[in-house]
């Protein structure tokens, strides 16, 4: 093997290795009950993520808003994090499935806080939090 090729292998690992990291760092629930029994247990609300397999503007929110790591340790604080897809999850009734993304904010009980429908750059979710932490406090 040339070192251009061990060089490229190496390179190559570390891209892989880093990616996986990233992705497992946002660590989704996908089952609407656990995420609820999750929220109870911890003492947290639920953040519940919307979005369909081929969606242009989910992608976007999650490269441009999701993929920030202090944003991420901020929202674990607070939230169990579920993300549902309208193509591949059993999406409950009282929760809209089009007009993606769609984000609701609940209750460890399910009751809906807040919902906000579209993309957000990273300091417009940093408002939207805010409003939700508004409506927590009525």
């Amino acid at each position: 093997m040339n070192n251009f090729s061990f060089i490229a292998n190496i390179l190559f690992s570390i891209l892989l290795f880093s990616s996986t990291i990233d992705a497992v760092e946002l660590n989704w629930e996908h089952n609407y009950d656990n995420a609820l029994a999750t929220a109870k247990k911890e003492k947290k609300m639920v953040y519940l993520f919307i979005g369909a397999d081929q969606c242009k503007h989910c992608d976007r929110f999650k490269a441009q808003t999701l993929s920030n790591k202090d944003l991420i340790k901020d929202m674990k604080k607070e939230y169990v994090l579920l993300y549902m897809s309208r193509d591949q999850h059993n999406i409950p009734e009282k929760f809209e499935r089009y007009g993606v993304p769609m984000h609701y904010f609940l209750t460890s009980k399910g009751k809906i806080i807040a919902k906000v429908q579209g993309s957000r750059e990273l300091e417009g979710w940093y408002d939207v939090l805010d409003e939700v932490d508004l409506r927590k406090e009525k």
